[in-house]
């Protein structure tokens, strides 16, 4: 009799129709299909060469496993430059992505206003900071300044979009509250809005720093300064062992600045 009642206390296991599991079948079918459509493209079947080209791997790394420091002061100097770099057109992108975020909001900003900022924030996202960073280098020159206003616009279009999404999912109910007490659209945001995504948003910013320390890196491969310049330099004289060195630091560098990160963040949220 017990067992008769257990078994019909617990409910049977939930099952999904087969018109339920459609779109799942759809979705992961698509996936397979890309990958095998792609295989080629892509040259997947060089794979075994990794393997097969061993020797001049082994010869390769040989090298790097000895980097030199005899320059490590120029190193040094120019990975806190790549900081600096990063830093600059991390704030400059957070001063451009307020703003712009709160436009892009669909509960802030009316829809007239909502779509051209959309698209423009789409638009800064889109073109590779690359590029970006060329078109400054023919404006301004090369040197830092390139780099930094390369890293606020691309940054600043990607944190857009997070900031505008951050404040798309707030709680309406201080905001509700704010309005209550007469305040204006612009009190409202201010008072009811910012405090509810500000923890949000500096990690966000917190997450671009580290990741614009690493693409002020790349940067420095057209011009615009910092430890990428040398890193380039390095590799087209073929010196391997400061290419070595110049690894290290940036890894270094890049450790110290997530390990800060993660503390910040760690006090924010």
């Amino acid at each position: 009799m017990s067992s008769q009642t257990s078994s019909q206390a617990v409910p049977p296991p939930p099952s999904r129709s087969l018109v339920q599991r459609a779109p799942d079948f759809l979705v992961w079918g698509g996936v397979i299909a890309m990958l095998v459509v792609a295989f080629g493209p892509v040259e997947m079947r060089r794979l075994p060469m990794l393997f097969t080209n061993s020797e001049n791997m082994r010869q390769f790394g040989q090298e790097l496993i000895k980097p030199d420091f005899g320059l490590w002061k120029l190193y040094v100097s120019q990975m806190w430059l790549t900081v600096q770099i990063a830093l600059w057109g991390t704030v400059l992108a957070v001063i451009l992505a307020i703003p712009f975020g709160l436009a892009c909001a669909r509960n802030v900003s009316p829809a007239w206003l909502q779509q051209p900022m959309r698209l423009l924030m789409n638009l800064l996202r889109s073109v590779p900071d690359l590029v970006i960073g060329m078109l400054f280098i023919v404006a301004v020159g090369l040197g830092p300044f390139a780099g930094v206003m390369a890293l606020a616009l691309n940054t600043g279009g990607v944190l857009a979009k997070l900031f505008s999404e951050a404040v798309e999912s707030i709680d309406r109910g201080p905001v509700e509250g704010v309005r209550a007490t007469g305040a204006t659209p612009l009190q409202e945001v201010v008072w009811g809005v910012i405090p509810q995504v500000a923890p949000l948003w500096s990690s966000y910013a917190l997450y671009r720093f580290e990741s614009n320390s690493r693409s002020a890196t790349v940067l420095g491969l057209i011009g615009a300064g910092g430890i990428g310049q040398t890193l380039f330099e390095s590799l087209n004289s073929f010196a391997y062992a400061q290419v070595s060195a110049i690894a290290i630091v940036i890894v270094v560098a890049v450790t110290l600045i997530d390990l800060l990160s993660q503390t910040i963040r760690a006090r924010l949220l």
